[in-house]
């Protein structure tokens, strides 16, 4: 099994650690890790067919979000500390995975550099169009051409690069004026595609998701991008993403760039923000769907989306302040 197979829902340009991390909270939210089981990172990157690393940062990011925590003994407890240690073999049907699937993959070559790329082309979209040499992105990484390709494929599926006339890579810039095009596209299918999405999404996973905000509001700012990030995932992504319709789905994913954007530039050039940057109105739409208010979910998601692009149009402009255009080795 492939790891996008392995990891439904979870884009392929989300970091290895990041779709082992989604992997357990969907075993910890089904039951099929029982509380106390006690995770080791040798017997989960053994059966996950990765590197002991990614498996590190995918259970210090759950420790963050309370979902393990570490305990008197070897390894990290499910459920928390005041569980009693279970020690028993992992099994591929606790990770939700069945006995005749194969481990997720070790990370291909792409996935090793794509981060960084990301973060790389991020930055420099928002200081306008900048031509990338395949060539030279592979030579600075330390890559085969194919990984390099394979990178700037996945970036142009997110909008943030393109090709010319002449078929040379440009970053698309992410200006003012495309960021609000791109909202006004969000603002017109996320609702659409929230109320499709929702008669598939179960009680259980909305519940987990409002919960796993609620924890995030409480320990709010002392969060990491990346758990940002996540829940940022968990609407607009992995819930949305069930929308039956896949022409919807499709063009929003070209609108993930400014998803991208905040995820790379949130407590960086862009400070944090004093107040919650977007979880209570996450909730918003959650809790209205755990009610069976579908159209309220609708309307909270309206404003969210309004609200976000006004924030998002401000970063870019601190971004534009404060940080020089990055020189990157690999510019044409």
């Amino acid at each position: 099994m492939s790891t996008e197979s392995s990891l439904p829902g979870t884009p392929a340009s989300t970091p290895l650690y990041a779709r082992i991390a989604d992997l357990l909270r969907q075993a910890l939210a089904g039951g099929a890790l029982p509380p106390g089981m006690v995770l080791l990172e040798g017997p989960l990157s053994e059966l996950l067919g990765v590197t002991r690393n990614p498996v590190r940062q995918a259970l210090r990011e759950l420790e963050n979000e309370g979902l393990v925590a570490r305990f008197d003994g070897r390894g990290m407890l499910a459920g928390g500390a005041s569980e009693t240690p279970l020690r028993q073999p992992l099994t591929p049907g606790m990770l939700g995975m069945g006995d005749e699937s194969e481990p997720v993959r070790k990370a291909q070559g792409w996935e090793h550099i794509y981060h960084a790329v990301e973060h790389d082309v991020v930055h420099l979209s928002v200081f306008g169009a900048y031509r990338l040499n395949e060539v030279e992105l592979a030579r600075h990484f330390g890559v085969g051409r194919t990984a390099a390709r394979d990178v700037l494929l996945r970036l142009e599926g997110l909008g943030l690069v393109g090709k010319d006339e002449r078929q040379r890579w440009i970053v698309t810039p992410l200006d003012e004026r495309r960021i609000r095009n791109l909202y006004q596209l969000r603002w017109l299918l996320e609702p659409a595609a929230l109320a499709a999405a929702a008669a598939d999404a179960s009680a259980e996973e909305i519940a987990v998701m409002a919960q796993r905000l609620r924890r995030a509001k409480a320990r709010y700012p002392r969060l990491t991008r990346a758990e940002l990030d996540g829940l940022e995932h968990d609407l607009h992504v992995a819930l949305i993403g069930r929308c039956p319709n896949d022409s919807i789905v499709e063009s929003l994913q070209r609108t993930r760039c400014v998803l991208t954007l905040s995820k790379h530039v949130l407590g960086a050039a862009a400070p944090m923000p004093n107040e919650d940057p977007f979880m209570q109105e996450h909730l918003d739409v959650l809790e209205a769907l755990a009610r069976g208010e579908t159209g309220q979910a609708q309307e909270a998601l309206r404003r969210h989306l309004e609200a976000s692009c006004l924030k998002i149009v401000e970063r870019v402009r601190l971004v534009q302040e404060r940080v020089p255009a990055p020189r990157l080795p690999y510019l044409a």
